[in-house]
């Protein structure tokens, strides 16, 4: 029922962090999508046929906070724990960085751009060293569709934004725009750009309104990964889980110190991209004003044409990112990207959402990469708040039980431990 729906645990889960607060087991833990057929039975193929059917989708999605304790029965949920509680399509939220406000965040229902509602196909996650949990919002254009074309009444930008971001008419099925008004891309069309961010919850207070960090970007985000620079600013790592699109680097202003203020680190810094060159060397390129020729606010919502105005390096699809917490060095999961070298029926290649074309790069050498590869990196002078860094095809996934040329995979796959796609990493 509706009124059950909030208090349920959600349904398939993806990234999930464990915190120890004052004595007590917390787990945070993402429920990505649904199966609607599964949730919505009474319509036969799980299409929403009302509002009712539609806020039971929106309230099984988002983020569950839970309490666990060890007893006889072993793990268990402490179901009258304080600090249990459901995060959905629904929940409060608050915009913090520079497109907080902006006049593309505000919608009728909140004219002040600074408030939106829920947390959208919430994906891998991140941690920040101060104890607070990052929900990293990916493919949160499906949610959306229009009851009408009006694209005359968009601006251009935002029209454009549409089409990089893969905001069609018809969504994914979800059909939530036939229902609820937010949704609908005819009526709001400013309502898209208030969700694909990195959204920071506090396990700790169950009164904490969570907080959109548009300084951190808007794309498809799958994990965040941070690190601390030589000089202890905040570095977070992250990737756009989409084919052609870009990996990214937040370093923040100003200093993380243990106990102390946190409130800027993830408001006030800089984003960059990446740019990988093919003598194995690459550059972190600051996406400012100056570099993109975007005032800042557009280029926290419109960050994929950001990076397109540096030339960033198309990727396989950069999924997961990890820190080395040893060594100065990190890795991403590039999955796959059958679409790299393929060509067009006028035979010309196939581009990303912003046209460009996805022909072999340095870092994504194989067209039509079914198997996807990791690549690492290590920053310049054992630093990761350089810009610089070397880097290097750590392994290429393959199968050398079934092919002889380059899906085979790199030397160090073999029969033991060959996979492919890869997607989660710690």
């Amino acid at each position: 029922s509706v009124e059950m729906s909030d208090k349920v645990c959600g349904e398939n889960t993806d990234g999930m962090e464990l915190y120890n607060i004052d004595g007590r087991e917390i787990i945070v833990v993402n429920s990505e999508y649904t199966n609607r057929p599964v949730n919505l039975p009474h319509t036969g193929d799980g299409t929403p046929g009302s509002l009712d059917d539609v806020r039971i989708l929106q309230n099984f999605q988002g983020v569950s906070v839970m309490e666990i304790a060890e007893g006889e029965n072993g793990w268990e949920v402490v179901v009258d724990s304080p600090y249990n509680r459901r995060i959905t399509h629904l929940t409060p939220m608050t915009f913090d960085g520079p497109a907080a406000g902006h006049d593309l965040l505000k919608t009728a229902a909140d004219p002040t751009g600074m408030n939106s509602l829920g947390t959208f196909n919430n994906c891998g996650s991140g941690r920040t060293p101060w104890g607070t949990y990052l929900t990293c919002e990916e493919n949160f254009n499906g949610y959306f569709g229009s009851s009408e074309e009006r694209q005359d009444q968009k601006p251009l930008d935002v029209d454009a934004g549409y089409q990089r971001y893969g905001i069609g008419a018809e969504g994914w099925g979800y059909d939530y725009h036939k229902w609820d008004a937010r949704f609908d891309t005819a009526m709001n069309h400013n309502e898209p750009h208030r969700a694909g961010y990195i959204v920071e919850i506090d396990p700790a207070d169950p009164n904490s309104t969570p907080v959109k960090h548009t300084a951190l970007g808007r794309f498809k985000h799958e994990n965040a990964a941070y690190a601390i620079a030589a000089d202890g600013r905040l570095v977070v790592y992250m990737g756009d889980d989409e084919r052609g699109e870009y990996m990214y680097k937040w370093v923040s202003r100003d200093a993380y110190v243990e106990g102390g203020d946190t409130s800027t680190l993830l408001s006030e810094g800089t984003l960059h991209v990446a740019v990988f060159e093919d003598d194995q060397t690459g550059e972190w390129v600051p996406l400012t004003p100056a570099t993109t020729g975007m005032d800042e606010a557009r280029i926290a919502v419109f960050t994929r044409m950001a990076g397109s105005a540096v030339n960033a390096t198309t990727m396989d699809r950069p999924e997961w990112i990890a820190v080395n917490p040893t060594a100065a060095e990190a890795y991403c999961c590039l999955t796959n990207n059958s679409r790299r070298g393929a060509l067009n029926d006028d035979g010309t290649v196939r581009t990303n959402a912003g046209g460009e074309p996805m022909t072999v790069n340095a870092p994504n050498p194989r067209e039509l990469n079914r198997y996807g590869q990791i690549v690492r990196w290590r920053p310049e002078g054992g630093d990761h708040g350089a810009t610089g860094f070397e880097w290097d095809l750590y392994v290429m996934a393959g199968n050398p039980t079934v092919h002889s040329d380059e899906y085979a995979g790199s030397p160090n796959i073999n029969e033991g431990n060959l996979f492919n796609s890869p997607d989660g990493m710690q």
